[in-house]
């Protein structure tokens, strides 16, 4: 069994009271068909620790059960090099709260990763030998490229047929991945393969959380906004000449995709959405024009309006900016006319290559790890 896949210790039935007497099962119990078996899969990032359980279906998968929580892992990490004790206790209950969920129910395959703040932290690998101590769960550090892989994964069914590539952000709390994406075409894919091939990735260490301690209030303010902004275009025109993306863009049939908490922000501001709501925003496609007025509405907001947002809101409210911040530069070094918002990642990622991988066992083999050159 791969030491990423991990069986479940789930505590044993209670023993029949023979005091009692024995009832037979209900009709409809003894006879109803077995429930699809349930995969599990969870992404301890820099700010989030969430959980997603999903059954498969004949389009994808059905979510059972899901769990998020912000612990802020890397809080304090881009000063120190270590994390710190509060956010690994923080961290640490919010997985013996995803360990009770896999608990209630038999899980075919799960799956848990840790991203940039374990990757960077001094003492990240004793902190997850804490987290199996305390909890029976193991995360395993994936790299930078597997990270921009699984986003890639969770957002290959938004791609379409006239799509020739695909520039697909994740603004995550510790760094931001960029995957160039080949879409090859849907006749010339071996079965079980997905709709997506990477074809390069960047990992920038430049994420909500470590520009939010590093830049703090300036980021409210237009000349905090814009050195942020120029900062991370630096970064996106290295990326740029050498994969000659500018030209490609040029030439037609390049989707951008964003998925992250700032990308689902946007949308729910543009679309005026009284609170978030998923269906509404995940898989939207929304015209720059749309995109521009919602990121000036959010900057306009201030503070204390970003904290009283019902798509922003308290918790959220010194990481939107910097994540803003981030997608500006996006915008502007490749400036495609609309923007696709996926309110998935990691763990959709996850959830479908193991599923795939159960149906077409040679894809458990090759996985995505085709690169395009």
């Amino acid at each position: 069994m791969p030491d990423d896949v991990q069986p479940l210790r789930l505590t044993e039935p209670p023993l029949p009271n023979p005091a009692l007497p024995e009832r037979p099962a209900p009709l409809a119990g003894r006879f109803a068909v077995p429930p699809a078996p349930a995969y599990a899969a969870l992404d301890l990032g820099t700010n989030n620790c969430r959980l997603l359980i999903g059954a498969p279906t004949a389009s994808g998968f059905r979510v059972v059960d899901s769990f998020s929580r912000i612990v802020r892992l890397g809080e304090g990490l881009a000063s120190t090099g270590q994390l710190a004790e509060p956010a690994m206790d923080r961290a640490v209950a919010a997985l013996a709260a995803c360990a009770e969920k896999l608990a209630r129910r038999p899980i075919r395959q799960f799956q848990a990763v840790a991203t940039e703040a374990c990757r960077r932290a001094g003492n990240g690998a004793a902190f997850l030998a804490r987290v199996e101590a305390e909890t029976g769960l193991r995360p395993r550090i994936i790299s930078a490229r597997e990270e921009a892989e699984l986003a890639m994964e969770s957002c290959a069914p938004l791609l379409e047929e006239t799509d020739r590539r695909a520039l697909l952000f994740d603004i995550g709390g510790g760094s931001t991945e960029i995957a160039w994406i080949r879409v090859p075409p849907r006749g010339s894919r071996p079965p079980g393969a997905s709709a997506a091939e990477l074809i390069g990735y960047i990992s920038l260490p430049l994420g909500v959380v470590t520009l939010a301690e590093r830049a703090g209030a300036s980021c409210f303010t237009e000349e905090g906004f814009h050195a942020v902004v120029e900062e991370v275009a630096t970064h996106l025109l290295a990326f740029d000449r050498v994969h000659c993306i500018g030209q490609e863009i040029r030439a037609g049939g390049v989707r951008l995709i964003g998925t992250s908490g700032t990308v689902t922000t946007l949308a729910g501001v543009a679309l005026a959405l009284p609170r978030y709501r998923r269906p509404l925003v995940d898989g939207r496609t929304l015209d720059m024009g749309m995109a521009d007025q919602a990121l000036g509405d959010l900057f306009a907001l201030g503070r204390a309006g970003l904290a009283a947002h019902p798509c922003v809101g308290p918790d959220r409210v010194d990481f939107v900016l910097p994540g803003c911040a981030v997608y500006a530069a996006i915008r502007h070094v490749w400036p495609l006319p609309a923007l696709t918002v996926a309110d998935r990642g990691l763990r959709e990622g996850m959830l479908l290559r193991m599923m795939r991988a159960d149906r077409w066992p040679a894809a458990r083999a090759t996985g995505n790890r085709r690169a395009v050159t």
